[in-house]
């Protein structure tokens, strides 16, 4: 019990980044109700494919991936979670159809999970989750807008020199194999990468 409501705390705290004005208890209270505190084991699913994405959870602690495999079994990272950030299929959620991707736990992971219903009465009750969601939907687009330019016309350096520049929390916490595969790049390519930026 205790650690739910530390978990919970987390997440108050993160909110106050997004709002100037202090969250009531009645906001509080009604941000209990809407997430549901879940922990993870290492390499236990969140979602797999096939399935529908019915939470997003916030990270509260720990490490998660989302990721697609191909037909001949090879992973492809579509995205990389820490405490902080949010994990689920947004695709998924939305449209309620069949996700494409796996989501698991890197490292053992503690999440507050929260249906698309109940995120939809919190935008209209809890005005800093509304902007919460406003917020991360703005940098989502710019993320996934310069994602998508790297991917078409980025070499190998400048996609590791941006991911290092923008996500440095990430570096420490996945294997060289992981990132590689998230910056679409063979291991032994960012191995190389990494080589001659330490001689720089």
């Amino acid at each position: 019990m205790i650690r739910e409501v530390n978990m919970y705390e987390a997440f108050f705290d993160y909110l106050k980044k997004f709002s100037a004005d202090p969250l009531s208890e009645d906001e509080k209270a009604l941000l209990r109700q809407a997430f549901i505190p879940s922990k993870l084991r290492k390499r236990q699913y969140l979602l797999q494919a096939g399935n529908l994405c019915k939470h997003f959870a916030f990270i509260v602690k720990g490490s998660m991936r989302m990721y697609s495999v191909d037909d001949k079994g090879s992973e492809h990272i579509v995205r990389l979670g820490v405490e902080g950030w949010w994990m689920g299929d947004r695709e998924s959620w939305v449209m309620v159809t069949p996700s494409l991707y796996n989501i698991d736990a890197w490292e053992d992971t503690e999440v507050l999970l929260i249906t698309r219903d109940n995120a939809l009465e919190l935008i209209k009750t809890v005005p800093a989750f509304c902007e919460m969601v406003r917020q991360l939907d703005e940098r989502n687009n710019i993320a996934n807008q310069r994602r998508l330019t790297s991917s078409i016309s980025g070499t190998a350096d400048k996609r590791y020199t941006d991911f290092i520049a923008c996500y440095p929390e990430l570096l420490h916490r996945f294997p060289q194999h992981i990132i590689a595969s998230y910056l679409g790049v063979t291991k032994d390519t960012l191995s190389r990468v990494r080589r001659q930026l330490l001689k720089k």
